[in-house]
């Protein structure tokens, strides 16, 4: 074969793992390793940490050339000549950090902000879990995620494609995702992983339901190219089901609590990506086990907002709580490096300081407390502290990102009316509350007036309501919850953010304030809304998707800050759940309780054909009035 001469044109710019350019890039780091061609930079450190052996080697050289590295060796040995030479002999060096299972959308920046928020915190490379975007435009998924990249950004996003696009079979949306979208996304770009986590179990091992033939074409697509089927295991603790979910092929979970629910899931052949809320425990149990292989586990996010990244840092709070559980800081520094890059399928591009990799490098000043002092990412210093150093790449995100809402019109309060049956002076209400994972829904009965069921705030009931935001039909979905909204009359709250459809949700004291709140939503294409007294308190625009801004995560604080002290004025029902992230106060938690993966059974949907009102058991496609 012909030596391929790197060029300076786009596909020769390696930021998207181009095939042509893959091998012209690592034909010409072979000749610079080899001292035939001149490198860039090397960067020289006082240690750093081989996370293949866990072992630290002192005074070591890292040579790049572009955004590679080409050669790594004790100080003096390369053989050729570098432009440039960076000595940092008080500073630690060990790879950039990972995330293995992210959802960006959660930090609610697009994705250049996003990269500009977390690489000072040492995250260089992401596994995007795109069931977000791809819930509200599955066909520009792969374009969305590559798209900041392409423009400049030094972040690595690994797209994977949502397997639930819809999240069931009774949904329908922004997206539909099945065989040959997934074959067409795997084959299109070498940067796309495999398929986001696999939710809907029912969907996959019960061959009756509609979203069977859907899910194991996706499986089916990425098993075909060599990618990973990640898993979403919620609720699943018995034997005979944790060893079907691992027979199915879906090779992670991250939704272990316990350490004995991660032991058990761990034993039976699946990766583990451990969250910040139980891994204190669960790293505690492992150690008390005695676990001496580690290689199964990643430290991974999940969903965490730009103000708690702001406040807490990125992966590298991750590694922070996993060494203060007693974990040693080289396992921890693995389990967000080499282990989730091995699990990925990735290690040609990430997750060691070694050559061919991207020249992704995390400097620490003190290793026993994971401090950063500074961050390379693509062969260049990128961070002082948690000052990031480039420029932002400007984007001018078209209409198919950010003209996502399509209501129809204007809601009005009628829109939000259930009716009651003619004569009625009470109706029974099939009721839910947020977290609700029981067989049956709650049951209250309802005073009605003027023909319309009513509220009841003494008992703690209030209204929500699901809207669809993509058929533009005006389609609303409503019924009674217990706890979750506000008794302050005359208000309500609404989000376009409602995992994973991203329909948006309201919940209120009046159908007039819930009207409001909507349309409020819907005028700033996506995000929050609260009102109150016929008037708009506070917003907070997602206008990328309805689900993330095109701004600075310090801007996007300071509005949420704004909501959060109008939402003080407010007096929030509330009713204890066993969840335990369920808390009093403003419900921002309620963007979440809209799943409908297991364990989730009974839950509120956009009206469709299926189920007109939208209460459907997702489990076993059973529907019932939201009044009788």
């Amino acid at each position: 074969m012909t030596p391929i001469t790197p060029k300076n044109t786009p596909e020769f710019e390696d930021i998207g793992l181009d095939p042509d350019a893959e091998i012209a890039i690592r034909q010409d780091l072979t000749l610079v390793a080899l001292g035939k061609r001149p490198a860039d930079v090397a960067l020289r450190v006082g240690r750093l940490l081989d996370v293949s052996t866990r072992t630290w080697r002192a005074d070591q050289e890292i040579v790049m050339k572009g955004r590679r590295i080409a050669y790594v060796g004790d100080a003096g040995t390369y053989p050729g000549a570098v432009a440039r030479r960076v000595h940092e002999p008080d500073l630690a060096a060990v790879p950039g950090l990972g995330e293995v299972h992210k959802h960006i959308e959660s930090s609610h920046l697009t994705p250049e902000y996003e990269a500009a928020l977390v690489l000072p915190r040492g995250n260089t490379w992401t596994c995007e879990a795109s069931h977000e975007f791809s819930n509200v435009n599955g066909a520009k998924t792969l374009e969305f995620w590559l798209k900041a990249r392409a423009a400049g950004s030094p972040l690595k996003i690994f797209p994977l494609p949502g397997s639930a696009v819809p999240p069931t079979g009774y949904e329908h949306g922004g997206g539909h995702l099945g065989y040959d979208e997934q074959k067409a996304f795997m084959s299109q770009s070498l940067m796309t992983a495999g398929l986001d986590e696999v939710m809907d179990w029912p969907g996959v091992w019960d061959a009756t339901n509609p979203s069977y033939d859907r899910l194991w074409g996706m499986i089916r697509a990425t098993f075909e190219q060599r990618g990973v089927v990640e898993g979403h295991a919620a609720g699943i603790r018995d034997m005979p089901t944790i060893n079907a979910f691992a027979a199915a092929g879906l090779a992670s979970d991250h939704e272990a609590w316990t350490p004995e629910e991660f032991w058990d899931k761990l034993t039976h052949g699946l990766f583990m990506e451990l969250r910040p809320h139980s891994l204190p425990e669960v790293i505690r149990g492992m150690i008390d086990r005695g676990l001496a292989d580690w290689s199964q586990i990643a430290l991974t996010t999940d969903d965490r907002s730009a103000s708690d990244t702001l406040k807490l840092g990125a992966t590298d709070h991750n590694v922070r709580l996993a060494i203060e559980a007693g974990l040693s800081p080289e396992i921890a520094i693995q389990c967000v490096t080499i282990n989730p890059a091995r699990h990925m399928r990735l290690t040609p591009w990430v997750g060691t300081i070694a050559p061919g990799r991207y020249a992704d490098i995390v400097l620490l000043s003190d290793v026993g407390k994971f401090e950063i002092a500074k961050v390379w990412a693509d062969g260049r210093q990128v961070s002082d502290g948690t000052t990031y150093l480039p420029d932002v790449p400007k984007i001018d995100w078209p209409d198919w990102a950010t003209k996502t809402v399509n209501i129809g019109r204007p809601l009005i309060s009628d829109d939000f009316v259930i009716g009651a049956e003619p004569g009625r002076e009470t109706m029974q209400a099939a009721v839910l509350r947020p977290f609700h994972w029981a067989d049956d829904f709650l049951t209250f009965e309802l005073p009605v007036r003027d023909g319309a069921v009513q509220r009841d705030e003494t008992r703690n009931i209030t209204k929500f309501a699901i809207i669809d935001r993509f058929s533009g039909k005006a389609a609303v979905s409503k019924m009674f919850w217990l706890g979750c909204g506000p008794r302050t009359a005359d208000t309500a709250l609404a989000c376009s953010m409602a995992h994973d459809k991203h329909n948006i949700w309201c919940t209120g004291s009046s159908d007039e304030a819930m009207a409001l709140a909507v349309n409020a939503v819907a005028e700033i294409d996506g995000g929050w809304a609260l009102v109150s007294g016929a008037k708009v308190l506070a917003s907070v625009r997602y206008e990328v998707a309805g689900l993330m801004t095109c701004r600075p995560a310090d801007v996007l604080h300071e509005e949420m800050q704004t909501l959060y002290q109008a939402a003080e004025t407010i007096d929030w029902m509330f009713e204890p759940s066993f969840h335990p992230r369920w808390s009093a106060g403003f419900p921002e938690r309620l963007a979440f309780a809209t799943l409908t993966c297991a364990p989730w059974r009974w839950v509120l949907l956009a009206p469709s054909d299926y189920a007109p009102q939208g209460l459907v058991n997702v489990q076993n496609g059973k529907v019932h009035p939201v009044v009788f």
